[in-house]
C-alpha cells in the first residue's frame, strides 16, 4: 500500500516484509510516538468473517503475553476493509533472513537463539497459548548474527495459526504451520499441543545448525512419510562445529512420539545447554529401530530459499550409522596328519610268507621237471628210474611241511 495512514493514527512507511497471510510495514504511532510495525492482513482472510472474529479473539489473548521473547501486540483495528494488527517494532532481521544471506549460524548462537525462543513458548503454554507456527520467519533475531553483541531472540505471530486453523483456510499450495515445520502428530490431524512447538522449534534449530531441513516434503503425505520411515543425520553430518552432544539435543526435540520428545519448552532449553556444555542428553534408540537413510543425504536436503514453501528432499540417515569394526577372519582349518599305513598283523605276515614259500617250491618243481624230461630225452634213460622214488619223496616231504605251518 502507497503511504498512509491507519484509523488516522498509524502512519505507514517502508514494507518490512509480506507473506501468504500478510504485508508488514514499519509505522509510527502518532499518539504514543514511537515505532511499531503493523501487520495487514491478506483480502483473502479479511473477506472471512468468521476467521476475523477468532483473529481478534487471539489477537487480544496475544496482547496479553508480555515477555521480552516476545514480540508484543499492540491493537487491532478495521480501516476500510482492512484488518490489522500493531506490534512492536523489532529492529532486526528475522530467522529466515538470516538463513538466506548468510547460512547456518554456530553452534553457540543457534543454542542460545533455541533457548530463548524456548523461554518465550514456555511463558505463552503455561498461560494456555500454543503459537503453532514456529519457523525461522517467526523468530525475529537483534543482535549475534545480526551486527553481533549480545543476542535477542523475540517470537512473532502468536495467534495467527490458530484463527486460520479453526476457519480451515487454506491456500492452494500451502497448509496452516509450513508443512516442514509440522509434527507429526499435527500432520496427522491431532490437536496441537505444547509438545508440537517443540517439535518445530526443534526443526528450526536442525535448520540454524546445518542450512537445511531434517525432513521435506512436497505434500502432507509425502511429509507424513518420510517423518515414518526416516530418522535425521546427526547435524554434525553437515556442520563439522557442532557438537554431537549438541546435536543429539536438537534431535531429541524432532522425536516422532510425543512423550520421547522434552516433556517442555524449559526442558528443550536445559537440553540445549547441557549439549552444548558437552553433556550427551539422547535418548537411547526405541527396542527394535534402526536408523535409515532412504533417500541419499547429500541431494535429500537442502537451505530453504523461502520460509513459507517446503522443498522436496531425502534421508534420511536417516541418522549416519556407526562404521562396525571388521570380523577376524576365522583361522585356516587344521591341516590334517598324513595317513600312515597300518601295521600288518602277524598272521597276515605269516600268510604272506607261506604263499611265498609255496610259490618258491612250485617253481623249483617246475625247473626240476624240465631238467628231467631233457635229460631223459638226451640220454634215453630216465631219471626217475635212477632216482627211484627220491623226487616223489621230496615233493610229499614239501607238501607235508606246507600243512604243518599253515596249522
Amino acid at each position: 500500500m502507497a503511504v498512509g495512514t491507519l484509523s488516522g493514527r498509524y502512519e505507514i512507511g517502508d514494507r518490512l516484509g509480506s507473506g501468504g497471510m500478510s504485508n508488514v510495514y514499519k509505522a509510527t504511532d502518532l499518539i504514543l510516538e514511537r515505532t511499531v510495525a503493523v501487520k495487514i492482513l491478506a483480502e483473502h482472510l479479511s473477506d472471512d468473517e468468521r476467521f476475523v472474529e477468532r483473529f481478534r479473539r487471539e489477537a487480544l489473548a496475544v496482547a496479553k503475553l508480555i515477555h521480552p521473547n516476545i514480540v508484543q501486540v499492540y491493537d487491532t483495528g478495521l480501516d476500510d476493509n482492512r484488518h490489522y494488527i500493531v506490534m512492536e517494532f523489532v529492529d532486526g532481521r528475522s530467522g529466515a533472513q538470516i538463513l538466506q544471506r548468510q547460512g547456518p549460524v554456530g553452534p553457540e548462537a543457534a543454542a542460545e537463539a533455541g533457548a530463548q525462543a524456548c523461554a518465550g513458548l514456555d511463558y505463552a503454554h503455561r498461560r494456555g497459548i500454543i503459537h503453532r507456527d514456529v519457523k525461522p520467519g517467526n523468530l525475529m533475531f537483534t543482535g549475534g548474527p545480526v551486527g553481533g553483541g549480545e543476542i535477542t531472540v523475540k517470537l512473532t505471530d502468536f495467534g495467527i495459526a490458530r484463527a486460520v486453523e479453526q476457519t480451515r483456510i487454506t491456500q492452494v499450495g500451502s497448509v496452516v504451520g509450513t508443512a516442514a515445520y509440522l509434527a507429526p502428530e499435527q500432520v496427522r490431524g491431532e490437536e496441537a499441543t505444547p509438545a508440537t512447538d517443540v517439535y518445530a522449534l526443534g526443526v528450526v534449530l536442525y535448520q540454524f545448525l546445518t542450512g537445511r531441513l531434517p525432513y521435506e516434503g512436497s505434500t502432507l503425505a509425502e511429509l507424513a512419510v518420510r517423518q515414518q520411515n526416516e530418522t535425521p543425520l546427526p547435524p554434525s553430518t553437515y556442520n563439522e562445529e557442532v557438537p554431537d552432544t549438541l546435536g543429539s539435543a536438537v534431535l531429541r526435540a524432532l522425536e516422532g512420539d510425543p512423550s520421547r520428545r522434552y516433556g517442555s519448552a524449559g526442558e528443550l532449553a536445559a537440553g540445549l545447554h547441557r549439549g552444548l556444555d558437552g553433556e550427551d542428553v539422547g535418548l537411547p534408540p526405541t527396542e527394535g529401530s534402526e536408523q535409515t537413510n532412504v533417500m541419499g543425504s547429500e541431494t535429500a536436503t537442502r537451505r530453504l530459499d523461502q520460509t513459507e514453501r517446503t522443498e522436496l528432499r531425502r534421508p534420511s540417515q536417516t541418522r549416519r550409522p556407526a562404521p562396525r569394526a571388521p570380523r577376524p577372519a576365522p583361522p585356516p582349518p587344521a591341516a590334517a596328519p598324513p595317513l600312515r599305513p597300518a601295521k600288518p598283523s602277524a598272521f597276515s605276515r605269516f600268510v604272506r610268507l607261506m604263499l611265498a614259500i609255496v610259490a618258491l617250491v612250485l617253481i623249483a618243481a617246475a625247473v626240476a621237471t624240465a631238467v628231467i624230461v631233457s635229460t631223459d630225452k638226451a640220454t634215453g634213460v630216465k631219471a626217475r628210474e635212477i632216482a627211484g622214488d627220491t623226487i616223489d619223496k621230496v615233493v610229499d616231504e614239501i607238501k607235508e611241511a606246507v600243512r604243518d605251518n599253515t596249522k
